[in-house]
C-alpha cells in the first residue's frame, strides 16, 4: 500500500497511509530522547471520499452515521476533519467519509495516526489541493494529541516517510540509511495497549522517583544512539542487543507486562537477536529481529503457534 497515493473522480478521491513501528526509544521520546521509528507497510489505511447530500458522515469499523454525533473515542479525526476542511475553504456537509483499516488499533502500529493522514489525504485530494509535508503533518497530529494526550509526533513522521526516521523531540528530524537487510517478525499479543494511559504512568512514575525513572530514559537514549549506529554499520548482533537492553529499561519503567515478556522470551529462546515491546506497552506487539529470512519464517511459525493473535515478518531494506 503507497503511502503517497491519492487519487480522485469528479465526485470521489482516495487516500492512502501505511503503518509504523518503533524500533527503540519509546516512553523516553517524550522525555527529550530520540527515538527510531520505521514504516511498516504490511498494514494500512484508505480513505475514501464520496459527494453524498446532507451532513458530513463517517463509516468505519468504529462508527457509522453524522460526524457530529461521533462517540468520544473518534474525537480526535472529527476534529481533525473540521480543521482540513477549514484549511480547505469547505463546507461541513455533503460528504461521506469511508475509512477502511487493516491496522489493529491499540498495538503500537500508528491506527490513529495512519487513519487521520489517509483522511486528510482524501479531502485535499477531493478538493484538487496541494499540500506541504508540514500542513499534513500538523492537521494529522490534531488527532493524535486526542488520542495520545501529548504526542511526541514520531508516528505522523514515519507514516508518511518512506525510510526510518531518527526523532528528538524540538529537534530536526533525520532519516537513517540501513546498510544492510533486516528482517524483524512483529507479533500482536491480541490484548490493546493505551499508549495515552501508559505515557501517563511513565510521567507519575517520574514524579515519584526522578532520580531512577531518569537514569532509565537516559540508559534508553544511549542504547537509541547505538542502535543508529548498528543500522549504519549493517551490525545486526549490536542492533539485536540494543533491543534487549532496551526492553530491560522499559520493564523498570512498568510499561510491560506479562503477555508480552512472553513473545518475546519464546522469540528469545528461539534465537532471535533481540527483542521487545514496540508502541506504548501494557499489550499491544512485539518486535523481533532474526538472522535472516528463514529465520524469520521459522519466528512467525514458532510465535503463531504458541498463540500470538497475528504476526507479520518483514524486511527493513537497505538503502543505498
Amino acid at each position: 500500500m503507497s503511502a503517497e497515493k491519492a487519487t480522485t473522480s469528479e465526485q470521489t478521491a482516495i487516500g492512502l497511509a501505511h503503518s509504523k513501528l518503533i524500533l527503540i526509544g519509546e516512553h523516553a521520546v517524550v522525555h527529550g530522547q530520540p527515538a527510531i521509528a520505521i514504516p511498516f507497510p504490511l498494514v494500512g489505511v484508505e480513505s475514501i471520499v464520496e459527494h453524498v447530500p446532507g451532513a458530513v458522515k463517517l463509516d468505519s469499523a468504529i462508527y457509522h452515521g453524522p460526524i457530529d454525533l461521533a462517540p468520544n473515542q473518534m474525537d480526535g479525526i472529527v476534529n481533525c476533519v473540521h480543521a482540513a476542511l477549514r484549511e480547505l475553504g469547505l463546507p461541513c456537509k455533503d460528504l461521506l467519509i469511508r475509512i477502511k483499516s487493516s491496522i489493529p488499533p491499540g498495538k503500537g502500529l500508528g491506527s490513529s495516526a495512519s487513519v487521520a493522514i489517509a483522511v486528510i489525504r482524501s479531502l485535499f485530494a477531493y478538493a484538487d489541493e496541494p499540500y506541504t509535508e508540514e500542513e499534513l503533518l500538523n492537521l494529522a497530529n490534531i488527532s493524535e494529541t486526542y488520542a495520545h494526550g501529548a504526542p511526541s509526533g514520531i508516528d505522523t513522521l514515519t507514516i508518511t516517510s518512506g525510510s526510518p526516521v531518527w526523532y528528538e523531540k524540538d529537534r530536526p528530524f533525520d532519516f537513517i540509511q540501513p546498510k544492510a537487510d533486516f528482517h524483524f517478525v512483529v507479533a500482536d499479543s491480541g490484548r490493546m495497549g493505551d499508549t495515552k494511559s501508559a505515557v501517563e504512568s511513565v510521567a507519575n512514575l517520574f514524579k515519584s522517583a526522578p532520580k531512577r525513572i531518569q537514569a532509565s530514559l537516559d540508559r534508553i537514549g544511549e542504547i537509541t544512539h547505538q542502535a543508529r549506529r548498528a543500522l549504519e554499520k549493517a551490525s545486526k548482533h549490536i542492533l539485536g542487543k540494543t533491543l534487549n537492553e532496551a526492553q530491560k529499561e522499559l520493564e523498570a519503567l512498568g510499561v510491560s507486562d506479562a503477555g508480552l515478556n512472553r513473545l518475546i522470551y519464546i522469540a528469545r529462546k528461539e534465537g532471535a537477536l533481540g527483542a521487545k515491546l514496540t508502541g506504548g506497552g501494557n499489550g499491544g506487539c512485539i518486535i523481533a529481529l532474526a538472522r535472516n529470512e528463514a529465520h524469520s519464517i521459522h519466528l512467525t511459525e514458532k510465535l503463531k503457534r504458541i498463540g500470538a493473535h497475528a504476526v507479520w515478518p518483514f524486511v527493513l531494506r537497505r538503502q543505498i
